[in-house]
């Protein structure tokens, strides 16, 4: 993984390491414990198959649980990652349902380390298509 930290605080920094472990979890319920640790209370979430924002731990959690299901498999990576300041943008790569994944998560810590805001970008158009059809038998 391709990693350029200009200036960032050490929360920053550890915000970020703390986001990288989360889709390690061994279970249902020691992810959803880190998806805690790692989200602050009032985090916003932006989905790129959403017209409005979810606020807040519960929501945001549910929807960051239901995407790694699918996305986070043996092709993910991150092959990029710029962190400064409080923000970071981590661009990913995935194959689901033999379609290929490029995204970007772009991700604003709080002075303890927690995400409070959470924007997804997916391309191209295929790949929109495929996850957005997955959320939906997912989310109901």
């Amino acid at each position: 993984m391709l990693k350029e930290a200009m200036s960032a605080p050490t929360s920053t920094v550890q915000g970020v390491a703390a986001w990288h472990t989360v889709f390690e979890a061994n279970d249902e319920e020691e992810l959803l414990r880190r998806l805690d640790g790692v989200l602050a209370e009032q985090v916003v979430f932006h989905s790129p198959l959403m017209f409005r924002p979810v606020e807040g731990k519960i929501g945001a959690a549910m929807y960051l649980r239901a995407a790694g299901q699918m996305l986070v498999n043996e092709h993910w990576r991150y092959v990029r990652e710029l962190v400064d300041g409080q923000d970071a943008v981590l661009e990913f790569s995935t194959e689901v349902e033999g379609v290929l994944v490029n995204g970007v998560d772009m991700l604003r810590f709080n002075d303890e380390g927690k995400i409070v805001d959470f924007k997804v970008m997916l391309r191209p158009n295929k790949a929109i298509e495929t996850v957005k059809a997955y959320m939906a038998r997912q989310m109901g």
